[in-house]
């Protein structure tokens, strides 16, 4: 099992822009696909963003692509979201997830779940 803390959240302006970090131990990450996910206040956990063990292909939901980038250091153990462009309804706590399937994107394909860090956009 690889251990997972998230860290970066905080209160930014809407059109600002915030770098999430999700920091590994236990296990390198070299053979896990990595994903963040959020969850806003009142609704269930949604997937935002993928990227395989490699880091050569990253997947987005819709409503964050070209806004966010997923990336990954594997030397480091971390990945990390660089988020852009925010909005309010960006507002929620992130989660990263360990996973052994390249691109998935639904809960059940990950293990292993960060405590989450909580991202709120001011309008």
């Amino acid at each position: 099992q690889v251990q997972l803390v998230e860290s970066g959240g905080g209160l930014v302006q809407a059109g600002g822009s915030l770098r999430l970090s999700c920091a590994a131990s236990g296990r390198t990450l070299d053979n896990y696909a990595m994903g963040w996910f959020r969850q806003a206040p009142g609704k269930e956990r949604e997937f935002v963003a993928v990227i395989t063990g490699s880091g050569r292909s990253t997947a987005y939901a819709d409503s964050v692509k070209g806004r966010f980038t997923i990336s990954r250091d594997n030397a480091k153990n971390t990945v990390y979201l660089q988020m852009n462009i925010l909005n309010p309804e960006d507002t929620a706590v992130y989660y990263c997830a360990a996973g052994n399937y390249a691109l998935a994107y639904r809960e059940a394909d990950f293990g292993s779940w960060g405590q989450g860090t909580q991202v709120t956009v001011s309008s």
